[in-house]
């Protein structure tokens, strides 16, 4: 399976600018052969929490979700997007996977919320990545400050996935996550990791591109730059079985014994 990963510029609030964004990277990713696209982390309406929850319209978000359901069946390519999501009054922050036929396949929320303004702002989920069948492949979801987690990624495995798909925001000054954090978790839990992240500047906010895909071996396979980027990188089925036959650390691990240490 050959996956794609966009890294691009998301302008806050003018979701038409970004819409057509992944509209143009899923017209090229698919034209390459991609069977999925991951897009970064609220990239439909730009990362800017507070301004956000102040000017964004709740009303206006089925119409986002309707139209990258489009966006995913026009170029027929499954769309991985994150968008917030407000109910009576909580907001949250989510990822949808839709498939090639614009068919909603499951949703996630993110469960660790990062920094001062993201907690003022958003509500945290509570549940564990949400993983989904696609031919054949069991894709999971997380978000973000979620990767930074092993419990987030170990939990994602346990459940049987092989890719997980993390949109994200992640600032400059902290490039450490896309080159070390990422092929750490890819490794320590034996399944793809792919890491969408933003390029530029929005809202003042700095994002550092170096969107990652690492494999089951923590072998970097696709690493972005700063600047707008579609990432290739062909998925193996049959990679994490092989490192898990390697090195078994998901058969090998003691629980009962870590709840006696407080884990």
């Amino acid at each position: 399976m050959l996956l794609a990963v966009m890294q691009a510029q998301a302008h806050v609030l003018d979701d038409a600018a970004n819409l057509a964004t992944i509209d143009n990277a899923a017209q090229r990713a698919a034209s390459a052969g991609a069977d999925v696209l991951l897009t970064p982390e609220l990239f439909v309406v730009g990362y800017a929490p507070r301004r956000l929850r102040d000017e964004l319209d709740p009303a206006l978000l089925p119409a986002f979700h309707d139209e990258l359901r489009r966006i995913a069946a026009r170029h027929s390519i499954a769309i991985v997007y994150s968008l917030p999501a407000v109910r009576e009054s909580i907001w949250e922050i989510t990822s949808t996977f839709v498939d090639e036929d614009g068919v909603e396949r499951g949703r996630y929320v993110k469960v660790h919320l990062f920094g001062d303004e993201e907690k003022e702002v958003f509500s945290p989920g509570n549940r564990p990545a949400t993983i989904i069948d696609h031919h054949g492949l069991k894709m999971g979801m997380i978000i973000c400050f979620d990767v930074e987690f092993p419990e987030s990624v170990r939990a994602a495995a346990l459940q049987g996935a092989q890719l997980l798909l993390v949109p994200t925001a992640l600032g400059r000054g902290y490039e450490s996550v896309s080159t070390t954090v990422v092929p750490t978790r890819a490794l320590e839990s034996q399944l793809y990791v792919a890491y969408a992240n933003h390029a530029g500047v929005e809202d003042g906010f700095a994002l550092g591109g170096g969107s990652v895909v690492a494999d089951p071996f923590g072998r970097v396979l696709a690493m972005g730059s700063q600047g707008e980027q579609l990432l290739f990188a062909q998925i193996d089925p049959q990679a994490p079985s092989r490192a898990r036959a390697e090195i078994p650390y998901l058969d090998e691990r003691r629980p009962d014994l870590y709840r006696h240490w407080g884990l």
